[in-house]
């Protein structure tokens, strides 16, 4: 392939973008908001599913709790009205007797039922500030998804703007080359990660090995816009005032 050597040496230039681009690309991948973004949705997830269990454990102990008022008051209930019989002495004096037995049964079987309610309270309690604080450390989560999110695509958008301009001097530097050298250029360079080199110091500026006598002589010889491959690892080698030839 021929191409004039201006042309050549534009190749340079070219793939100084193309590395600008590619850095520019492992800079928006490699972002630190977006590990702190995983992590904190893991996180997100974890709490949320805490959430879950701890509110389920609550309700159920507030169920429990319903219940233990429910029967604390119907003892205190029959006892009540067993007590208004047994003021009025309505009744003969076994079936008064009887009343006052029953009386002092449910009064123990109150006490029962309020040491249990008063149990069932402290756990409800416990579990109501446990749900809590898994809600305040997920509003915190959350919050901070918020933050961390913000940063990460004020980050993404100025590193974008800034590979679009440097992708609009591409277009114009490919435009100047001309598509035939491009296309070999993007060929090696798919292959290869870069598709040009200087030859610098008789050196491939792409595998950095030293190019043997033959080649050299080879170089040496060809017409000036000839379009010279490292024989070793097959890219564009542009001559320059410091090839050594």
């Amino acid at each position: 392939m021929k191409a004039d050597p201006t042309r050549q040496l534009r190749l340079l230039d070219l793939q100084a973008l193309d590395s600008k681009l590619a850095q520019l690309e492992h800079r928006q991948r490699s972002l630190p908001e977006h590990a702190r973004l995983e992590e904190l949705t893991e996180r997100q997830a974890d709490l949320a599913t805490e959430q879950v269990r701890a509110r389920t454990a609550y309700e159920d102990v507030q169920r429990e709790v319903t219940k233990a008022e429910a029967d604390v008051q119907l003892v205190r209930d029959r006892a009540a009205r067993n007590q208004q019989r047994l003021d009025a002495g309505v009744g003969s004096a076994k079936d008064l007797q009887a009343l006052q037995h029953e009386l002092e049964s449910l009064a123990r079987r109150q006490t029962t039922l309020e040491d249990e309610e008063l149990e069932v309270m402290e756990r409800a309690e416990t579990l109501q500030q446990e749900l809590a604080g898994v809600e305040q450390q997920l509003a915190a989560v959350e919050a901070e998804i918020g933050e961390v999110t913000t940063t990460r695509d004020a980050a993404v958008a100025e590193l974008v703007q800034e590979r679009e301009t440097v992708a609009q001097g591409r277009d114009a530097l490919v435009t100047d080359v001309g598509g035939d050298l491009v296309g070999l250029y993007d060929t090696i360079r798919a292959q290869r990660g870069t598709g040009a080199a200087a030859l610098a110091q008789r050196r491939c500026g792409g595998c950095q090995l030293e190019l043997n006598s033959v080649e050299l002589s080879r170089f040496r010889m060809a017409e000036e816009d000839e379009v010279l491959r490292c024989e070793e690892c097959r890219r564009i080698l542009v001559r320059t005032p410091e090839s050594g030839l």
